[in-house]
């Protein structure tokens, strides 16, 4: 059986959703073959499988977070696909054949097993070839710190299989102690953090381990009823189900405490566990009954990470101006007549935006540059050579902020091409990472969703957007005279540590020039 774990996405992403499987427990798949689709805080990818073999496990649900590093699949030769994980004791104890290969992720090591790093990585040198990376599955054999999997029939300390432990190896369990105490630290803090961990619970996947973390119900407190005391899914949901639970008695208590009894997984915590209960089902503040508790998904994390990062750290300013739209408008319906008679494509208005904002920040550099810190902790503003210019699009997933490179390069004509190309791939979920990052200015029509203005916040670490809100029929002075026109708000937020108002304003005074008399502006582009 050989265990396939979520590989790294690249670009510093530590989790993914599962969407959807593309596999089947029981079906055969070959090397490179799609087994599951899963979306990033940047896009939605199909993920390969490095290994051939027959599907024994799907390790999650769709909908679930899956964690990179832990399990994703299992995968055993066709021979093996009818025969048990192993031939050992601990395999022939009830339910064990049943019972998930990803109920072992993540456990405490067992007596012998090898916990040096170097051993470690000499016993599993065959297995290093396939590292989990997405690009090319191929790591370094040295690398340390990765989850070992324990050896099938080979037993833990202090583990009961159903009945009570043999109390009988009380010096080999205190030789074990000392030699763990030994090999990390002499301290007294690092006697007790080894004392934790061999009291862990036996805990189960990671799936099982967010399930009880997200209804706040610590494993050390819930008894298993896998092999070997192992909490499963099962357990968790039971114990949700079940939202007070009765304590010990006293008796029980006495009787564990003494060893006259095996004490129970919960043992003298299952108190806590009837406090915590009863207050998980009281009242919330208000008289409110809490509803549903649904997790972050991974786009929606990213994105409280990226605005809250901004609004912590960057001191912005806002500047706003009413812009008379008539006349860009009227050029866009020309050039839409236009565009039926010779079959071409005309921009939309969001493209002439755009259009006009390249040439404003050709003027106004400062706004399309990045603020960076240093390895001596100081401070830089970054210059570039051109303008990759993001565009806010909302999709079914939420916002995402796709880039147009050397966007200054294009004509109207190519924005509208480009921003077509990519909302549609970030609606769909195709989008790649690459197309999500590296922006160096970011434009929002906000007004596509009936805003007549808002303060928008700067996408860190940038350090200017431009927002347009809706366009409205409007009392405007033309020529001393009293007109109704087109009229929208334009709203620039800019880095205050990077440029000053007279910057941001002038910026804005020439896209909005632009916008108000179009051909004119067309014509020096």
């Amino acid at each position: 059986m050989t265990t396939f774990n979520l590989p790294d996405l690249g670009e510093g992403l530590t989790e993914a959703t599962l969407l959807s499987w593309l596999v089947a427990e029981g079906e055969t798949i070959v090397v490179d073959q799609p087994i599951a689709e899963v979306e990033t805080a940047k896009s939605a990818i199909e993920v390969p499988s490095p290994y051939a073999g027959v599907v024994t496990t799907l390790h999650g649900a769709v909908g679930e977070t899956m964690i990179v590093d832990e399990p994703l699949i299992t995968v055993g030769a066709e021979n093996e696909a009818g025969s048990s994980p192993g031939s050992s004791s601990a395999g022939s104890e009830p339910g064990a054949l049943s019972y998930r290969e990803e109920e072992r992720a993540g456990t405490v090591p067992a007596t012998g097993a090898v916990t040096d790093p170097e051993a470690a990585g000499a016993e599993d040198g065959q297995e290093e070839g396939s590292g989990n990376v997405l690009i090319g599955y191929g790591t370094s054999a040295s690398k340390n710190g990765r989850r070992r999997r324990r050896r099938n029939g080979t037993s833990r300390p202090g583990t009961t299989g159903g009945a009570a432990a043999p109390a009988a190896a009380p010096s080999t369990q205190s030789a074990e102690s000392s030699r763990r105490g030994a090999a990390f630290s002499t301290s007294d803090a690092a006697a007790s953090a080894i004392s934790s961990v061999q009291k862990a619970p036996r805990v189960s996947s990671p799936l099982v381990r967010r399930l009880a973390r997200e209804h706040g119900l610590p494993l050390a407190e819930l008894t298993g009823t896998g092999p070997d005391g192992m909490i499963l899914r099962a357990d968790v949901l039971a114990a949700i189900d079940s939202p007070v639970q009765t304590a010990p008695s006293p008796a029980s208590q006495a009787g564990a405490a003494s060893g006259s009894a095996p004490a129970p997984a919960t043992g003298s915590a299952a108190a806590p566990i009837s406090s915590s209960a009863s207050m998980a089902g009281a009242p919330a503040p208000g008289g409110l009954e809490v509803r549903e508790r649904a997790p972050m998904s991974g786009m929606r994390k990213a994105v409280a990470t990226t605005l809250t990062r901004s609004r912590r750290e960057i001191p912005e300013a806002t500047v706003w101006q009413d812009v008379d739209m008539t006349e860009v408008l009227a050029l866009r319906s020309r050039l839409k007549e236009q565009s039926q008679k010779d079959g071409t494509t005309a921009p939309s208005l969001l493209a002439l935006l755009s259009r006009f904002v390249l040439a404003g920040l050709s003027r106004y550099p400062d706004l399309a540059t990045r603020l960076e810190d240093t390895a001596a902790g100081t401070q830089e503003i970054v210059h570039y050579d051109g303008v990759n210019l993001g565009f806010a699009a909302q999709t079914p997933a939420g916002l995402v902020v796709p880039v147009i490179r050397h966007a200054e390069r294009l004509s109207a004509r190519g924005l509208h091409g480009e921003i077509s190309r990519l909302v549609g791939e970030a609606r769909e979920g195709k989008i790649s990472g690459k197309e999500l990052t590296g922006g160096t200015f970011t434009v929002n029509n906000y007004g596509v969703f009936g805003s007549d203005g808002a303060t928008p916040i700067i996408n860190h670490p940038e350090v200017g957007i431009l927002g347009i809100g809706r366009i409205l029929d409007r009392a405007w002075v033309v020529n001393g005279e009293l007109a109704v026109r087109k009229v929208a708000t334009l709203t620039i937020a800019f880095d205050h540590r990077v440029c000053d108002g007279g910057t941001a304003g002038g910026f804005l005074n020439f896209v909005a020039t632009c916008l108000e008399d179009p051909s004119s502006a067309l014509a020096d582009l």
